[in-house]
């Protein structure tokens, strides 16, 4: 059983940035790919980025792209979210997500998920 920890969550103004992390416990086939869904309340949750650690492919959501960054340390099976120019809009709970596939990942509905962490972005 795949475990994923979130740390990096936290409180920041309009425009401030954060960057999240997240270690897998192991590396198997449901983590080769691994990224980050977005819960906020009231909405569904939504795959927002991932990267696949042997072809190095990324997807990451229009929502966020130009402002959010995903990396990935294949040494450490941790994944990074590095997330600039925040909106009050970004103020969601942000899950780590892993699986076979980038499609998977991005799905919402991945093979792994962490419990999440807590971003909120005041105006």
């Amino acid at each position: 059983q795949v475990q994923l920890v979130e740390s990096g969550g936290g409180s920041v103004q309009a425009g401030g940035s954060l960057r999240l992390s997240c270690s897998a416990s192991l590396f198997t086939d449901n983590t080769k790919c691994m990224g980050w869904l977005r819960q906020a309340p009231g909405k569904e949750r939504v795959g927002i980025a991932a990267i696949c650690a042997s072809s190095g492919t990324m997807a990451v959501a229009n929502s966020v792209k130009g402002r959010f960054t995903i990396s990935r340390d294949n040494a450490k099976n941790t994944v990074y979210l590095q997330m600039n120019s925040l909106k009050p809009e970004d103020t969601a709970m942000y899950y780590c997500a892993a699986g076979p596939a980038i499609t998977t990942v991005m799905s919402g509905d991945p093979n792994s998920r962490g419990q999440g962490t807590q971003v909120t972005v005041s105006s």
